[in-house]
C-alpha cells in the first residue's frame, strides 16, 4: 500500500478527523484489521496563525514546504495538507516536493459536480471566503461559489478560531451557521461547502436541508482512492 503523508496540526482537532476517516475508509473497503500506511507531521498551529494574521504567506509556505519535505524523506508517496485555508500556498508546497499533493479544492469540486450542482455556498475562514483563491479554483472546475455577508464572515471566522479549533462546539454557533446557510440558500445556493476542516465537527448532514460537502472528509477519501488505485 502507498504511504499517505499528512501535514497536520491546523488545527489538531481536524487532523484527528483525517486520521480516523482515512483508516476507517481503508478498513471499510479492505476489511479485516486493515488500516492505512500514514506518516504525520503536526505543526505548531500558533505559528501558522501568527503568519496568517500578518499576511506573511511566503513564510507560511516555507514552513509547510519544510513539513512536506520531511514527510517525503520519511517515505510518503502522496501528501495531504489537512487544512482549507493553507491551500492558499498549495502551489508553493507542491513545488518543494516530488510526490503529489492532493488538492482539497479539486476533490471538493469533484464531489459537488458528482451531485449535479453548479452553485454552492462556501463557509470557512476569512481567508478562504474572501481572498478568492478558493472560489477561483472552484470556478475553474465549473462550480460557482457564494459567500456570506461581511458581517457573517467575521463571525464565522471568530467561531472557527475561538471555538472550533479549541474543541468547543456550541449550540449557539451551530444555530448561527445554519442561519447563514439559509441566507445562502435564498441567494441560490444548491449546497454548501464546509470549507474549513473544523466545521464538519459542528454541522452534520442531518442538521441542514441543503447538501453539505465536508471538505475534510472528501479530501481524506480522495487519499484513500489514490493509494488503492495506484
Amino acid at each position: 500500500m502507498k504511504t499517505i503523508g499528512i501535514i497536520g496540526g491546523m488545527s489538531p482537532e481536524s487532523t484527528v478527523v483525517y486520521y480516523q476517516t482515512i483508516n476507517r475508509e481503508i478498513n471499510r473497503r479492505l476489511g479485516g484489521n486493515r488500516s492505512a500506511d500514514i506518516v504525520l507531521h503536526s505543526v505548531d498551529f500558533e505559528q501558522i496563525v501568527a503568519l496568517q494574521k500578518t499576511g506573511d504567506w511566503a513564510a507560511a509556505a516555507a514552513c509547510l514546504s519544510e513539513s512536506a519535505q520531511k514527510l517525503e524523506r520519511i517515505g510518503a508517496d502522496v501528501l495531504l495538507l489537512a487544512t482549507n485555508t493553507m491551500h492558499k500556498v498549495a502551489d508553493e508546497i507542491q513545488a518543494a516536493v516530488q510526490v503529489p499533493l492532493l488538492h482539497l479544492v479539486d476533490a471538493t469540486a469533484e464531489a459537488v459536480k458528482a451531485q449535479g450542482l453548479a452553485t454552492v455556498g462556501l463557509l470557512g475562514t476569512q481567508f478562504t471566503m474572501s481572498d478568492g483563491f478558493y472560489s477561483r479554483r472552484m470556478q475553474r472546475q465549473g462550480v460557482r461559489t457564494l459567500v456570506p455577508s461581511e458581517t457573517q464572515r467575521a463571525e464565522i471566522h471568530r467561531v472557527i478560531f475561538n471555538e472550533l479549533c479549541l474543541g468547543r462546539f456550541e449550540t449557539e454557533a451551530k444555530a448561527y451557521y445554519l442561519d447563514v446557510i439559509e441566507d445562502l440558500r435564498t441567494q441560490g445556493a444548491e449546497g454548501v461547502i464546509l470549507g474549513c476542516t473544523e466545521i464538519g465537527l459542528l454541522l452534520k448532514p442531518e442538521d441542514c436541508a441543503l447538501p453539505l460537502f465536508d471538505s475534510a472528509e472528501i479530501h481524506a477519501h480522495s487519499a484513500v482512492d489514490f493509494v488503492l488505485q495506484c
